[in-house]
């Protein structure tokens, strides 16, 4: 089924995101007793050995400079939830302005980022991906520190995995994610 944009986000503003059924086009929609959200305040962390990465500077950060393939690389995995009909959405979703990637750069060569949705005050984390080792630990940190330069409300990580956990994530319950969703997507941010 073919939805238009404006039912895609009103799907998202109200808790739900898409996914492929595993070996398959056919998209769902999902949501979950418990998501994740990754702090933008000072309970985000993140390992020192990261932080000396980030002190070398290696990675430059960008916005949309390479969105085709951040999503061509967060879809390349051995099991993915991003089929070529979701890439299509996240395509539409970009051309309308609400799909985003934030990503690291190493000279000219895309070190890792992250495709993510934003609704005003919301970004809706939908997948990351890295071509370089630390290239999306890099770019998790600095697209906090771009979320909050820009008053963002929610980082919404969607699923708990121990990756996430370092960074300081952590789980609420449906009704406190909705209930923030709902505050944040009330903000006028400007992601780009």
């Amino acid at each position: 089924m073919v939805y238009s944009v404006p039912q895609i986000l009103q799907c998202y503003a109200q808790g739900y995101f898409l996914m492929a059924e595993q070996d398959s086009d056919t998209l769902n929609w999902y949501s979950s007793k418990k998501r994740a959200l990754m702090p933008l305040d000072e309970r985000f962390r993140y390992p020192k050995s990261l932080r000396r990465v980030l002190n070398k500077q290696q990675f430059t950060p960008a916005i949309n400079q390479a969105f085709e393939a951040v999503v061509d690389g967060c879809a390349d995995r051995e099991t993915t939830w991003i089929s070529d009909e979701l890439k299509e959405v996240y395509f539409r979703l970009h051309r309308a302005g609400y799909a985003h990637s934030f990503e690291t750069w190493q000279g000219d060569q895309l070190a890792g980022g992250f495709l993510g949705i934003v609704l005003g005050g919301a970004f809706i984390g939908e997948s990351m991906f890295y071509c370089i080792p630390e290239g999306s630990k890099a770019a998790m940190v600095m697209l906090v520190a771009h979320l909050r330069s820009r008053h963002f409300l929610l980082f919404d990580a969607q699923m708990m995995n121990p990756h996430l956990a370092r960074f300081g994530a952590f789980e609420v319950d449906q009704a406190v994610y909705e209930a923030t969703l709902y505050d944040a997507i009330q903000r006028p941010c400007q992601f780009v």
